[in-house]
């Protein structure tokens, strides 16, 4: 099989999708591997160090997309992409479909097969390739509410930790998933008083249980999440519905109930947000105010660590690279029930019932 991994061209995207060592082996393995050039450049990766690794570095995208069966990407294709896709070409990337009904419609008229991170199942169902982002955009999510809370950047001008005779910043976190876990870890180390909300009481006793005790977790539900909203500094987005929309927990009613210069950070911009008044912006420019609430809605969060993020992702991705290559998509699928629930789009028909029911669509199941 041909595997081609071009330069990615969403802005401020720094991450590659494939690193050498994945070269290595895919080309040990008898498949021959394209890389665009600069491709790894934003993540420290330069373009000799594939070729050492048996990649051939091309030129131009439409050369990687004309040549390859199989697309490797880190981010979803761009409206500028979509004419390179043909029948028949697999592309294995990040989608959130049930974000963008635009992206979903161009893509079914590709033609092409949609493998999406976001949706591959693990053994306990978990969703292995989107982990690892999860964790880097949880971490981030303090880091950069950290900044977006001083007075410069707009906020509030609160310490995350305090100082002696000085309380801490609240810091109210909505979902305790994998976004959820690791933003109140990093909350917790800032010495913050930290709140986690979730709908299951099972998880928030495994949070209770291994959170430190300025990590304190509550019910998920209108009048708590209502409650907190008032006391909060910042608020951390991070609910997740695998492969839907993501539900809507802050209307914009609520804003008027929030200090001025508090900081609301949409993790879940890229599944089409839990704010209300969430819009995807980007690293280059990534608040807007609304109501004297600071905004941050980048979607590639991650993106802007992209040496860590690409090593992170490359380390979960690759073993499911291989399967496709080595078997094909059908044989693979058939062996891997996990890989099966990535397969969103194949053959111009929706083949996720999430993605089918946010937009109308008809859905046809992916048979093996």
């Amino acid at each position: 099989m041909i595997i081609g991994v071009p330069r990615e061209i969403k802005q401020d995207e720094y991450r590659v999708a494939l690193i050498p060592v994945g070269a290595e082996e895919l080309t040990a393995a008898g498949h021959t591997v394209l890389v665009e050039r600069g491709a790894g450049q934003g993540s420290g990766i330069p373009d000799e160090l594939y070729e050492e690794n048996g990649a051939e570095i091309v030129e131009t995208a439409q050369e990687i997309f004309s040549r390859a069966d199989m697309i490797i990407k880190v981010k979803e294709p761009q409206p500028s992409e979509w004419p390179l896709l043909r029948p028949g070409q697999i592309l294995f990337t990040y989608f959130h479909f049930a974000a963008d009904e635009k992206l979903t419609r161009g893509f079914l008229e590709t033609g092409a097969t949609a493998v999406a991170y976001e949706t591959l199942e693990g053994k306990n169902g978990q969703l292995p390739l989107l982990t690892p982002m999860s964790e880097v955009a949880g971490r981030m999510s303090i880091q950069e509410g950290a900044k977006y809370l001083e007075r410069p950047q707009l906020g509030r001008g609160i310490l995350l930790g305090g100082v002696p005779g000085v309380p801490p910043a609240h810091i109210v976190i909505l979902g305790g998933g994998v976004v959820g876990k690791n933003a109140a870890q990093i909350a917790a180390g800032f010495q913050a008083d930290v709140v986690i909300l979730d709908i299951s009481v099972d998880r928030l006793r495994y949070l209770e249980d291994i959170m430190p005790a300025n990590v304190n977790t509550l019910y998920s539900d209108k009048h708590n999440i209502r409650e907190q909203l008032e006391l909060a500094d910042l608020v951390i987005g991070a609910v997740l519905i695998p492969g839907a929309r993501a539900p809507m927990l802050v209307p914009e009613s609520a804003l008027k109930m929030m200090k001025p210069g508090a900081v609301l950070i949409d993790v879940a911009v890229d599944q089409g947000g839990c704010i209300e008044t969430s819009r995807p912006t980007t690293h280059s420019d990534p608040t807007f105010v609304v109501d004297g609430v600071v905004h941050y809605c980048v979607a590639n969060m991650p993106g802007a660590v992209g040496r860590t993020s690409t090593y992170a992702l490359c380390n979960v991705t690759l073993p499911y690279a291989l399967k496709l290559a080595n078997q094909g998509l059908e044989a693979a699928c058939g062996q891997d029930s996990g890989l099966l629930s990535a397969v969103n789009v194949h053959n111009g028909q929706v083949t996720n019932r999430a993605v089918a029911a946010t937009f109308g669509l008809d859905y046809q199941e992916f048979c093996v």
